[in-house]
């Protein structure tokens, strides 16, 4: 057996040690000029555990590029001992760049990059311990998917009933948590196939050694694993990395914090040279498994920490600065910090509008920016800041009609999606049965077992007769050429759209469009996914059908699709910015438009479903970073009414808008035709009240609102979440009531009967949801 090389640590001799000593970096600029006494005191503490708690706009990344340089220049570490950890590479390129301004000769910082990107490099190094080789294959989703359904299969598990990507996000947030097969809770691996999701992981994991593979989880999941099992390796690294840098703390998810922890390790808590930036009041990706609690416990995993608070702000106004540090500071899990700047002038007022549809709200928000434009401020200096992608569709028609150039971040346009071009697909093959085109991309989605060798029979029969594929299709399942199985799907999904066909001359195209996501499967495709992608594609679809409510005819429909989509131009180098609040983080604009600030929309009623206050402080934080993007002006706006199923439902505003100081933000009524609006923010929130509408709001849309919360027991509707939650109606204005054993339909969670009344709310067994207990407002007679 060949003897091992005996370890080597570089600049560590008694001669090459003396470069170390003399100091092989110089400085190119003074970099510590311009730093202001905060971020200079977080650049000089070098010693000992150090959280910079960083407000937006003030300079964190300055603060991060200053420190590495000065560790090198004050030859404290050599380049190879500094780990420094970024989310993504981007951050990490652009860090590397940004040191080589401050020193030369350029370091070469091999140990900066993304947790995965570190962890990769040291399983590569050490694979055998975790039952790899060095030459492991990383496996994309695509991979990965494959490989799971393959386990699917093997188990006769019914792929529909439990997608693949369904699992394949538990394994992620069982990863992210930190967990091995082992280690799942019975309860989260009985979720799945019927009780076998915790023998798929340890499954799962099996075949990823046998293929010399591991997934994305795996990078981050087997480094702690190789840590915890091999002291002497994380030995190793303790002695390495002399300093350790994070940036983004607050974004850490669970495995992320026990792999710093573990490297962390290496002296006592009150030693270890580790400094993490973040800003807890930026923590927003808790959908993603991140833990605000990894920031907001950092004192007590690091007894006597250095804590620096960033709080100089040099972005925003001074009302902005205001206007979000007032916001945040309703949140009780945080830190606690205020903005400010040293500029004098407070700059203009946050406005809040009221404006009485999404319509009206979109052509607002279009002739500001129209003006702002004509001012001589460039389209990119503007962003629209929305909740959910849903929420686009409205204000990408209304550019491309006034001609404004607009891009779309962090996804495509609204009729480019994914999900919409299969539904217009399957409205278009309706309107015209010859559309060969629209045949092929919906003829199996959602999967009916119809695979590329049956299409191309089709195609192939489709051409030799010359005739469309939906008649080529209906000759040939009137024959042998095909299986039984594949001729009993296709003659059912031609039944389908001759039914369709005959339902467009008598339905409304929002009414048919609805009917053919459910008749078709589609629905049932994107709820059996589970997911939060599959979750927006589903909003993105009512977004649809709403968009749809104005049109009389399928065909009216279609035309104005074609022309909007013909007129939707290329992304110009100068166009306006639509993306999501979670895709702005990091982001600044001159102006930023923060439309859809109503309670149910913006805070998310799924979010504080789901997460209770937790949810609830999320989603405030989404605020504020939505409200800090903003440079000069910050516009909010609430519609008082939405359109959702040909009804006009009242909306009420979110309940961060009582939340706003006063004198820093100036309000106006768009709503209606009366005058008037009484506000006064900053005081206890409204829903915190034993009356949640007991509001310094008085204007007619208000008042609105209140009525018809007053008036639910007479049948009136209400929006949640964007959806319709109707009632029974006695058009004679008495509630009817409800009694036992009495069949009610809720729209979340179907038809069901009641079982128990107490005062308006009702225990009710529903056929596919289980027991529930639910306000009678949310139900309507079976």
């Amino acid at each position: 057996m060949t003897e091992p090389v005996p370890a080597y640590r570089p600049m560590g001799g008694p001669i090459t040690s003396q470069l170390q000593r003399q100091g092989k970096y110089s400085a190119k600029v003074d970099y510590l000029a311009g730093l202001n006494p905060e971020q200079r005191e977080a650049v000089l503490a070098t010693d000992g555990p150090l959280l910079v708690l960083a407000g937006a706009g003030t300079g964190k990344t300055r603060v991060l590029i200053t420190r590495i340089a000065h560790i090198l220049l004050e030859s404290r570490a050599q380049p190879w001992e500094i780990l420094a950890v970024t989310f993504t590479n981007k951050a990490a390129r652009e860090m590397k760049v940004r040191i080589d301004s401050f020193v030369k000769p350029l370091p070469e910082l091999q140990w900066m990059g993304t947790f995965h990107s570190m962890s990769a490099k040291i399983l590569r190094k050490h694979a055998e311990l975790v039952d790899l080789k060095s030459t492991f294959t990383i496996l994309d989703t695509d991979d990965q998917i494959r490989l799971i359904k393959q386990l699917l299969a093997a188990e006769n598990i019914d792929e529909k009933r439990w997608p693949a990507r369904q699992f394949a996000g538990m394994l992620d947030a069982w990863k992210n948590r930190g967990l091995q097969p082992k280690d799942v809770p019975a309860a989260d691996s009985s979720y799945y196939a019927n009780g076998k999701g915790g023998r798929l992981y340890h499954d799962y994991q099996a075949r990823l050694k046998a293929l010399n593979a591991a997934d994305f989880g795996d990078l981050l999941l087997e480094c702690i694993r190789l840590f915890r099992e091999n002291p002497d390796v994380l030995a190793e690294y303790h002695r390495k990395f002399k300093y350790m840098l994070v940036d983004e703390y607050q974004d850490s998810n669970t495995a992320q914090y026990l792999w710093l922890r573990l490297l962390a390790q290496g002296k006592p808590a009150a030693e270890a040279n580790i400094c993490v930036v973040g800003d807890d009041d930026q923590s927003i990706y808790g959908w993603r498994g991140a833990e605000v609690d990894n920031i907001l416990r950092f004192e007590t995993d690091f007894p006597g920490a250095k804590v620096i608070k960033l709080e100089r702000n040099y972005r925003s106004t001074a009302n902005i600065l205001k206007a979000a540090s007032t916001l945040i500071a309703f949140n009780e899990g945080r830190l606690g910090k205020t903005l400010f700047t040293d500029v004098a002038d407070g700059g203009d007022l946050v406005s809040f509008t009221q404006v009485y549809d999404s319509e009206e709200e979109a052509r607002t928000i279009g002739e500001e920016i129209e003006q702002f434009q004509r001012q001589g401020e460039p389209l990119n200096s503007m962003a629209i800041l929305v909740r959910a992608s849903f929420q686009m569709r409205e204000f990408e028609e209304r550019f491309i009609t006034l001609g404004l150039n607009y891009r779309v971040v962090g996804g495509p346009r609204f009729y480019e999606r994914k999900e919409i071009r299969d539904a217009l697909a399957y409205l278009r093959l309706v309107a015209q049965p010859a559309d060969d085109l629209a045949f092929e991309r919906i003829v199996n989605v959602p999967k009916r077992g119809i695979g590329d060798s049956t299409v191309k029979m089709l195609m192939e029969t489709a051409r030799g007769m010359k005739v469309p594929l939906l008649a080529a299709t209906r000759m040939l399942v009137e024959t042998e050429e095909l299986k039984p199985k594949q001729r009993t799907t296709l003659r059912a999904l031609i039944a389908q759209f001759d039914d369709w066909a005959w339902r467009s001359e008598s339905l409304k195209p929002y009414q048919l469009v609805e009917n053919i996501l459910e008749e078709s499967g589609y629905t049932d495709m994107l709820e059996a996914e589970k997911s939060v992608e599959s979750q927006g594609r589903k909003e993105n679809l009512k977004e649809l059908s709403r968009s749809m409510e104005e049109f009389d005819t399928l065909g009216g429909f279609l035309e104005h699709i074609a022309l909007v989509m013909d007129r939707d131009s290329a992304d110009a180098s100068d166009a306006v910015t639509i993306m999501t609040l979670h895709s702005a983080k990091g982001l600044e604009y001159d102006t930023v438009f923060l439309p859809g600030w109503e309670d149910g929309t913006f805070p998310s009623q799924r979010s504080m479903d789901e997460s209770g206050r937790a949810g609830l402080e999320e989603e405030r934080r989404l605020g504020y970073v939505g409200i800090t993007r903003g440079r000069k002006r910050v516009r909010i706006s609430a519609a008082q009414n939405r359109r959702i199923h040909g009804l006009w439902q009242s909306a009420i505003p979110s309940r961060f808008i009582d939340e706003l100081p006063p004198d820093a933000v100036e309000v106006t009524d768009k709503g209606s035709a009366y005058g008037g609006y009484s506000y006064g923010g900053g005081a206890a929130s409204r829903f915190n009240k034993a009356d949640p509408f007991e509001s310094v709001y008085e204007t007619p849309g208000w008042k609105r609102a209140r009525a018809n919360q007053e008036s639910r027991k007479g049948g009136g509707p209400l929006t949640i979440e964007g959806e319709l939650v109707a009632r029974s109606v006695d058009l004679g204005g008495e509630s009817s009531g409800y009694k036992l054993g009495e069949r009610v339909f809720h729209l979340k969670f179907g038809y069901g009967e009641v079982i128990q009344i107490e005062g308006n709310k009702l225990t009710i067994d529903f056929e596919k949801a289980g027991t529930k207990k639910v306000l009678e407002s949310f139900i309507r007679k079976g």
